[in-house]
């Protein structure tokens, strides 16, 4: 590996937390990059056109799950305003939308999302199918809409699709302190997970025949090359994801099929990338609920429910925040 550093004009801050982030993913060993930067318009594009795919099993499976559960999730939790964190389309979450407006009182929906043309999707589409629900989208990250958890309390934040799986120990351990820290006692959490599984299906829904996720992959390196100037040849990336058994977690890589030298525009730097060489641009880690229940123990979260599909794949979990975390 070399790094090589120029001059370049003072760039924008989200061009510098970019390449900065992408910088540091770059020069560590083994290397990496930030999956969030996977999510422009065009990749939250294809990543819906993944979930229609054949071979990816977790959307529509956790569709029919919220379908059925629906209402009894209601129940459970009472009139609350729904929070969704990485709400994308809120294709599923309509479920949801229809059994809240079918009870009495105003329903309240905070939709969360990088992507300001997925917020766009989600308001025409509550706008079109639920219209007496108060819409109030938030373009940005997780982080930004905790302060507006105690403040629409009593809520339920959503985390659907197993996006949970796509935090790496560390930053699982981040999210949930900040969960419990401003949640409020009595609050609850619909979190959405795949389960472990046998590897011929993972490692068949992370690389659908159509080719999909292997352009939403390249897709973060078209990125580069718009916002960094990074001059990749995308034409050389391979995308391949494996299943890490040890770890319970599917990994994606983009493989450099060539040597290329790789700019990062706002830092005046470049980095070499040897041919074959792997850059890991995603993981999704699969669950054992057990595990699971027990880890969101520690954080203060009771599972009230688990609702699962008839095969175990996939489980929406119904969690209640204890408080005095």
């Amino acid at each position: 590996m070399r790094v090589e550093r120029g001059t370049q004009p003072a760039p924008s801050g989200e061009l510098l937390e970019f390449a900065t982030a992408a910088a540091i993913g770059l020069t560590d060993t083994p290397r990496w990059l930030p999956s969030q930067y996977l999510y422009d318009a065009q990749g939250s594009a294809l990543f819906e056109e993944i979930t229609r795919q054949p071979e990816y099993y977790p959307t529509r499976t956790e569709a029919a799950i919220l379908r059925a559960a629906a209402a009894e999730i209601r129940t459970l939790t009472g009139p609350v305003t729904l929070i969704e964190l990485g709400s994308g389309s809120s294709e599923k979450t309509s479920l949801l939308l229809s059994a809240f407006g079918d009870a009495p009182g105003e329903v309240r929906y905070v939709p969360v999302d990088v992507s300001d043309a997925a917020i766009a999707a989600a308001r025409q589409r509550v706008a079109a199918d639920h219209p007496d629900v108060e819409f109030a989208g938030l373009v940005g990250r997780y982080e930004e809409a905790f302060p507006l958890f105690r403040e629409h309390s009593p809520a339920m934040v959503l985390f659907l699709g197993s996006t949970i799986g796509n935090f790496n120990h560390a930053e699982s351990l981040r999210f949930w302190r900040s969960m419990s820290r401003h949640l409020a006692a009595g609050d609850h959490f619909l979190l959405g997970v795949d389960l472990v599984k046998e590897r011929e299906v993972l490692e068949a829904a992370y690389n659908d025949a159509a080719g999909v996720t292997a352009r939403f992959t390249r897709n973060l390196f078209v990125r580069m090359n718009r916002e960094l100037a990074a001059g990749i040849d995308v034409t050389q990336i391979e995308h391949t994801a494996r299943y890490h058994e040890a770890w319970q977690r599917i990994e994606i890589f983009a493989r450099f099929r060539t040597a290329q030298r790789i700019a990062l525009g706002p830092l005046g730097l470049t980095v070499d990338v040897d041919a074959g060489e792997l850059i890991m641009t995603e993981i999704s880690r699969k669950f054992v609920l057990e595990h699971l229940k027990a880890y969101l123990d520690v954080f203060g979260f009771d599972v009230r429910h688990a609702f699962t599909d008839d095969r175990k794949w996939f489980a929406v979990l119904l969690l209640r925040h204890r408080g005095g975390r």
